[in-house]
């Protein structure tokens, strides 16, 4: 009995043992491949850094070489978002080609702190039409109803963003809409200018939201302007600062 007793109570020892050899095996199996996920993670990781760092500067290198030639349109941008060109597009709009010069001036001007000047823009259509006469009061025979100069703010902010994504590449590198400036082509009795710019804010709005389209704004009437068009629109913008 003594011996079975002491056989039993040895072979119940080395299950114990054989199990904790076992555990602990299961352990360190378990920590090296845990281990191993780690560094595999980390090495991604590293790799995806030296991407887009490298990309970035090759970006930048880009625009400096394209400004130092004299050009300030960037068409080259290695890391794009496009969350803002995606919103224009599930919203329908149409973005008209992006225009030049009407004289000797800059279609754009860049400035300290980030800021983009952008000179007046007419209403152009997408057909390439331009939206010409004043606007006047309704049913009035010397101008056009406010929905044309609706229209034709809209068609100067439309032309705005085609300029905007022709210069920078990348419309989600604007961090602000600073301020619009929108002059009306209006018969002298008309009071509304500031209604007719709504459609140039309300296009900022649409495509940009809030807080990046809310923005500063100022309206003006004038008896005439340039190739008499119907609005002009002038803008501030704010740029999302470079990536080192």
């Amino acid at each position: 009995y003594i011996h079975k007793h002491r056989d039993t109570r040895l072979t119940k020892d080395a299950t114990r043992e054989r199990k904790k050899t076992h555990q602990h095996r299961y352990a360190e199996t378990k920590t090296n491949i845990t281990h191993q996920a780690v560094q595999k993670v980390d090495k991604r990781r590293t790799m995806l850094s030296s991407i887009l760092a490298v990309a970035s500067r090759v970006g930048r290198e880009s625009i400096r070489r394209q400004m130092a030639g004299g050009s300030s349109s960037v068409n080259v941008n290695p890391c794009r978002f496009v969350h803002v060109e995606k919103r224009i597009k599930e919203l329908g709009i149409e973005l008209p080609p992006p225009s030049a010069p009407r004289a000797n001036y800059n279609i754009t001007c860049h400035a300290e702190g980030n800021m983009l000047y952008v000179s007046g823009h007419i209403p152009f259509k997408v057909d390439g039409t331009l939206m010409t006469g004043p606007v006047g009061l309704e049913g009035s025979v010397d101008g056009h109803p406010l929905d044309h100069g609706y229209e034709a703010a809209r068609c100067c902010g439309l032309n705005i963003v085609s300029t905007l994504k022709n210069e920078l590449g990348d419309l989600d590198r604007i961090a602000q809409i600073v301020k619009v400036f929108g002059i009306v082509n209006s018969t002298t009795d008309f009071k509304s200018q500031h209604l007719v710019m709504d459609g140039c804010s309300d296009l900022l709005m649409e495509i940009f939201d809030k807080p990046v389209g809310y923005h500063a704004r100022s309206a003006i009437g004038t008896n005439t302007l340039p190739l008499d068009i119907s609005v002009e629109v002038e803008a501030i913008v704010q740029l999302k600062p470079e990536e080192d």
